[in-house]
């Protein structure tokens, strides 16, 4: 087969690009993640209630939050709802270094360029009036004060927001200037979307900040985190807009022993599991397996629609297999595996050897995530299936290191279990480590 084709198929399983709604290629999940359902978990909540609602969404990095949620826009639009949605990595914070000023103003910024045509910028305007000789200072503007037009007021918050992305070296001074007055700044915005609702039907607005997932974990000198203090410490301001939002959330705070205050804050954080392709006990999850398979075969199909995947695309059916279990239901994993096997296929089919190198070098980027002394505990979770209330497992969990699966039993109860990614199992230091720890408890 051409190298166009192997070209296009590579392209196909880009890791970092959410599928847009209703884009052939999507593969409903739902049964093999537990019977998760955005539009039921997230989306009754918003539909139904008649005061604004904030609502937090957490999972692993990768594993299809963006593709859900922008289906759960799209589904919400057909609702008569305006929905003002935005990745926050993109543009506006920097995951490495964020604090919630920061997705204050990334909120500011977005709302305003999606609601300009609804309502008067005046209220913003005048906040950034207030500030302007700040602004000045910081070097962040060169703008009259008698020149602040609407196109003015959204380049100002635009500059404030990738100032802080961008420029590690003014990024606190801006935002103790932006803390001092986020309060007004927040009645600003308010008054804002008030009047813009005025011109929605029903005053149906909900906005959408994805990718707040992928603040980085930094404990403080106290014990708490960062993440205490944007999404606990400042629960009152994130909650404060008057319209429903979603937030997306690191999955580490959802299993801290802050989750208690989490519920308390914001109501049940709904997670979005792996793709379940093990049972507990370790045997395949057949149903798992068949849907990512399914998830590859339409990606290929775009562009070889005839072709066998376990013949024509890969060498045999064992091959495909391999790469899926080896994925552990993670669909950003698929996709990076698939690129990899790529890399060394000059020809179709994929075979075992291509698949074998990809994984290797996956395995091996996992060995370097693990510490020392975190063998031991991914193996007891792997034997448990369970996560103790601990910073090392929560830190192991963010990092993907241990995977959060979902089932629903007979009766409707739902069972959610971890377990020590695929690729980590295959190491010598895990292995070691299993094998101490089964020793320790046959003594």
């Amino acid at each position: 087969m051409s190298e166009e084709l192997i070209t296009n198929i590579y392209n196909a399983f880009d890791p970092f690009q959410p599928l847009e709604p209703d884009d052939p290629v999507y593969v409903d999940c739902h049964q093999v993640r537990g019977d998760e359902n955005i539009f039921r978990e997230l989306g009754k909540k918003i539909i139904r209630s008649k005061q604004p609602t904030c609502q937090l969404y957490t999972g692993h990095r990768g594993v299809g939050k963006s593709t859900e949620l922008k289906r759960l826009k799209k589904h919400l639009e057909e609702k008569g709802f305006f929905v003002v949605y935005f990745a926050a990595d993109q543009e506006d914070i920097d995951s490495e270094d964020a604090q919630y000023t920061d997705i204050l103003l990334a909120c500011t910024r977005h709302i305003l360029e999606e609601l300009k045509n609804l309502a008067s910028p005046k209220p913003l305007q005048e906040w950034l009036k207030g500030r302007w000789k700040s602004l000045e200072d910081l070097a962040l503007t060169e703008v009259s004060l008698k020149a602040v037009s609407l196109e003015t007021t959204i380049s100002q918050f635009a500059k404030l927001t990738a100032t802080l992305k961008a420029v590690p070296s003014t990024r606190e001074t801006i935002r103790k200037q932006v803390d001092i007055h986020s309060i007004s700044l927040i009645d600003a915005l308010n008054e804002f979307i008030t009047e813009a609702k005025t011109k929605i039907k029903d005053s149906k607005l909900a906005v959408i900040a994805d990718n707040l997932d992928r603040i980085v974990p930094v404990t403080r000198a106290d014990g708490r985190s960062n993440h205490d203090e944007i999404f606990l410490d400042r629960c009152g301001q994130l909650r404060a807009l008057q319209c429903h939002v979603i937030y997306t959330v690191p999955i580490s705070l959802v299993y801290s022993n802050r989750a208690t205050q989490v519920r308390d804050n914001y109501g049940d954080c709904q997670v979005l599991p792996m793709i379940m392709v093990r049972n507990t006990d370790d045997s395949v999850y057949e149903p798992g397996l068949k849907t990512l398979k399914e998830l590859i075969g339409k990606r290929v199909g775009q562009f070889a629609p005839n072709a066998s995947l376990d013949t024509e695309i890969f060498d045999t059916s064992e091959t495909i297999e391999r790469l899926c279990l080896a994925s552990g239901g993670h669909v950003r994993e698929v996709m990076q595996l698939m690129q990899t096997a790529l890399d060394w296929t000059d020809d179709l089919p994929i075979t075992n050897n291509a698949v074998q190198r990809a994984i290797t070098k996956a395995r091996n980027n996992y060995r370097n995530a693990v510490d020392a002394e975190d063998w031991q505990k991914l193996a007891e979770v792997s034997v448990s299936k369970n996560i103790p209330n601990d910073l090392d497992y929560r830190n192991l969990l963010f990092n993907r290191c241990l995977l959060e699966y979902r089932q629903v039993d007979e009766t409707g109860e739902i069972k959610r279990w971890h377990d020590a990614h695929p690729l980590i199992k295959e190491i010598d230091e895990f292995r070691e480590a299993l094998d101490t720890m089964k020793k320790r408890k046959s003594a």
